[in-house]
């Protein structure tokens, strides 16, 4: 327990020889610590997830993702611990908020980019039917969009398979009709075109007769169009158009399964609107209620140094470090009252060393005027 505590003590920067004065004061600097450590913990977990789905599918993505994650909880953990030990709790509240605000920024963009990550683990399956949704839809859009060309390339064909088909469906149409007149003949129906006389007359003969030309008909305008289908059928084939269509559960499953970050991104931002266009309140905030506390829990070392209040150990250091700052100007004052002292002896000392120097240029030259003679 000791070894937890001492840990604990050195993850919130303190002087463990001060801190043990002050019994008081254990508790409090334990939580500090502990509040640091696991957020550089959680930050760690959550860094190498993130680089773990950016890298999913390659055979060294879990060994990226405990490097980054170790590099990235380290560096949290390394930031807290110096932002805490730098909040100088014998300064007012403002300015002592003014040396965190630069952390708590830190902390809120660190929290939206490593919350987003998690949020999309969480909300998997959700984004996983959206995306079903959402490609079906593109799928379909795919396939209209190439008939319609395709459609447009080919109108001329088109208008005579349709005129074809009207025209067959007129005749079908007619022939429905004359059949039923001829049958009122035949069977002594009188009406406004029939004569009444039951029997296989000249009128009834004459109605059959026409009955047959128009089927022969019908069965070439049938045959036209056909062929005009067969041909049409065949140039979508050679096109390709036919290879697109729907994909089926499997299929749609694999594409869902290699989604990117930006399309799984996307569908988390549109998880909350509807297929009807209204929004779904409840996963809207569920979504923005997580973002908020990632980053209420990155910036947790931060607020929990604001608010401990001035304590025996804040003030026993603050006097610790105004004894040193003194000695440190003292011996500043010292050094410099030495070297005072000191000018009057090593300005003898220059002077004799200058003076021999001159004597010994002189002799030297005296030595040469006397060779040269």
């Amino acid at each position: 327990m000791n070894n937890i505590k001492t840990f604990f003590w050195w993850c919130a920067g303190v002087q463990k020889e001060t801190l043990e004065k002050y019994p008081e004061e254990h508790s409090k600097y334990f939580s500090i610590g502990a509040t640091i450590f696991f957020t550089g913990l959680f930050a760690a977990i959550a860094g190498g997830y993130a680089l773990y789905f950016i890298f999913s599918g390659s055979s060294y993505a879990v060994l990226y993702a405990m490097l980054f994650g170790l590099i990235w909880g380290l560096a949290i953990f390394n930031m807290d611990r110096y932002i805490v030990l730098s909040i100088d709790k014998s300064k007012s509240n403002f300015k002592q908020f003014l040396q965190a605000l630069p952390r708590i920024i830190l902390a809120v963009i660190i929290g939206i980019v490593v919350s987003r990550p998690l949020e999309l683990k969480i909300f998997d399956k959700e984004i996983r039917e959206h995306l079903r949704a959402e490609y079906l839809i593109k799928q379909q859009a795919t396939i209209d969009t190439l008939n319609s060309t395709f459609e447009n390339k080919y109108q001329i064909e088109y208008g005579q398979l349709n005129k074809f088909k009207t025209e067959a469906d007129s005749l079908e149409i007619t022939i429905k009709n004359d059949r039923q007149k001829l049958n009122h003949e035949i069977f002594g129906t009188k009406t406004n075109e029939t004569s009444g006389v039951m029997g296989y007359g000249p009128y009834a003969k004459m109605k059959e007769e026409s009955l047959k030309k128009q089927e022969i008909h019908l069965d070439t305008l049938r045959s036209q169009i056909q062929k005009k289908e067969t041909e049409l059928f065949e140039r979508k084939e050679q096109e390709g158009i036919l290879k697109t269509k729907i994909l089926t559960d499997t299929a749609l499953d694999s594409v869902v399964n290699i989604a990117g970050f930006a399309d799984r991104n996307t569908a988390l931002s549109n998880l909350h609107v509807k297929p009807d266009g209204t929004s779904n309140d409840a996963t809207k905030y569920a979504v923005i209620f997580i973002a908020c506390l990632f980053i209420f829990f990155e910036c947790l070392p931060v607020f929990v140094k604001l608010m401990s209040g001035k304590d025996s150990y804040d003030i026993e250091t603050a006097k610790q470090r105004t004894v040193h700052n003194y000695e440190s100007t003292s011996n500043i004052d010292i050094e410099k009252n030495a070297l005072d002292q000191l000018t009057e002896k090593r300005t003898e000392m220059a002077m004799k060393k200058r003076m021999d120097q001159l004597n010994k240029e002189y002799s030297e030259s005296k030595d040469d005027s006397i060779d040269i003679t």
